[in-house]
Formats: structure tokens, C-alpha cells, sequence
């Protein structure tokens, strides 16, 4: 009989335990410690200025509009996407699951540059887009579809083996009694899947809202109209306006400090709501 992990030595647990402690406070704490100390090194006065400079100002706002958008359409993909894979059999099924894990193994770059190919103004695609003055790439369209392409896995990812765990009976016995396709998703499956979309989307959010990669490709590095947060604060620290930079990445890290601590909030109450 093996021997349990409480009963090995009392330097073996304290070894580990002070293992795993020196890596998260060497790759996690200290890092953050240091983005804000960096940010606030020259006092709220300069911290405050970096904020609310004009192109700070206009990555913020495209940011969230990026967000804004991006995240509703993958909260329908994901729930359609989940629905149709968890409740039916069909051609292609398994194929759609390789599609939506397909962003998770392409690299965001080779994505932004893939809409760069097909949408650009030297395809076959973009030449008639200019014909008919519509720009995607280099315009806040190309860095909505690139943000969307990287973060279309969170919802379904979280929906799909929940959805198949609790099966589809509730879902027939309430269309046994009369309700018809949308009282059925809105009064059962909604519910049921609540705090998994909750989940999904907070995740969706926080990738959206920092996604560097495959924006950088699409966006243009316009000052003042294509710059995300991200792309703002690498312009900054190319610059080496340093206080700039990391008071600008403190907004993205107070979101992944505030995404975290969602995340754990929601985990539990999904937790107590599956043993209730």
C-alpha cells in the first residue's frame, strides 16, 4: 500500500511547500509587485497624467469596444456551438471540436496574419473591399475579428462537458409538458448552465481585452485609433517612457487580479451549486 502525501516527512512537505511558494512569488507576486511600483514610482501625479494622455485615453476605449463586442459574439457561439455538440449527433461533429480548439495551437500572430492575407489591400478580397470603401484591416473590424478568432474557445470550452454531464432529460420533459424551444433554453438549460457561461466569459473577457499577438498584426500601430491597452504600452516602453508604460499595464494587471479573483468567486459558488 503506497504511503499518503500527509504521511511522508515533515522536511519533505516543508520542502515542497517552500518550493512551490519561491516559484509563485518569483514568477507571479514579483512581477506584480513590480508593475505597480514602477507605475507609481514618479507618484499619483505622473501615474494619473499617463492615464488620461489622449492615446491612453483612446486605447481604453477601443479596448472595451473591442471587448464589447467580440465577447457578446462568442458568448453565442459558444452557447450554440456547446448546444449543438452536446445534445445531438451529427456529421461533423467531431470536426467542429478540432475547429473550436484550433485557436489554442495556432500561434495569434500566424492568425493576425492570415486576416492580413485574405483581407488585405493586395488580395483578391481586399482589392474589392477598397472598391467599396470598407476597410477591415488596420480598422477597429480587423482587430474585432482577430480578437474574436482567439477567444471563441473560452465559452464552449466550459459549456460543452457540462452540457453533457447533465444530459438532455430536463429538456425533454419540459417540452413534454408544452414549452416550446426558447421557454425550454430560458427556463432549464439556461439555468443549468449558468456559472459555467459566467465562467466562460470572464475568461473570454480577459483574453479579449489583453490579446496582443494577433491585434498587433491587424491593427496598424495607429496612435490615438488602432492601439489596444497592449499595444499602447509597447509603444510606451519602446519609447522608454518607462512610468508611462507600467502605469498603463496596471490596468491590465488590476484586470487579471480582478479576473482571478471572479474566477475563484464563481468556481466556489459553482461548486456549492453542483453539491446543492
Amino acid at each position: 500500500m503506497s504511503r499518503s502525501a500527509i504521511g511522508e516527512p515533515l522536511w519533505v512537505r516543508a520542502a515542497l511547500i517552500a518550493l512551490a511558494t519561491a516559484f509563485v512569488g518569483i514568477l507571479v507576486a514579483l512581477p506584480l509587485a513590480v508593475v505597480f511600483f514602477e507605475a507609481l514610482r514618479e507618484g499619483a501625479v505622473a501615474y494619473g497624467q499617463a492615464l488620461s494622455h489622449p492615446h491612453a485615453l483612446a486605447a481604453i476605449k477601443l479596448t472595451l469596444l473591442v471587448a464589447a463586442i467580440a465577447v457578446p459574439c462568442n458568448i453565442v457561439f459558444g452557447i450554440a456551438a456547446s448546444w449543438a455538440i452536446a445534445k445531438f449527433e451529427f456529421t461533423g461533429k467531431r470536426l467542429l471540436i478540432t475547429f473550436i480548439e484550433l485557436p489554442f495551437s495556432v500561434s495569434p500572430v500566424i492568425s493576425g496574419m492570415i486576416y492580413v492575407l485574405l483581407f488585405g489591400a493586395h488580395s483578391m478580397l481586399g482589392r474589392w473591399l477598397a472598391e467599396h470603401d470598407i476597410q477591415i484591416i488596420f480598422a477597429l473590424p480587423g482587430l474585432v475579428i482577430a480578437t474574436i478568432f482567439v477567444t471563441f474557445p473560452f465559452v464552449a470550452r466550459e459549456l460543452i462537458p457540462l452540457m453533457e454531464e447533465q444530459g438532455s432529460g430536463e429538456e425533454e420533459a419540459a417540452i413534454m409538458l408544452g414549452a416550446g424551444g426558447l421557454r425550454t433554453f430560458f427556463s432549464v438549460t439556461l439555468p443549468n448552465i449558468k456559472w459555467g457561461l459566467l465562467y466562460g466569459v470572464l475568461l473570454c473577457n480577459a483574453r479579449a481585452m489583453g490579446e496582443f499577438g494577433a491585434v498587433s498584426v491587424v491593427s496598424g500601430h495607429i496612435k490615438g485609433q488602432t492601439n489596444t491597452i497592449p499595444l499602447h504600452v509597447e509603444i510606451l516602453y519602446n519609447e522608454y517612457n518607462f512610468v508611462a508604460a507600467f502605469a498603463v499595464a496596471s490596468l491590465l494587471t488590476l484586470l487579471a487580479l480582478v479576473t482571478l479573483f471572479l474566477k475563484s468567486a464563481i468556481a466556489y459558488r459553482y461548486g456549492g451549486a453542483g453539491q446543492g
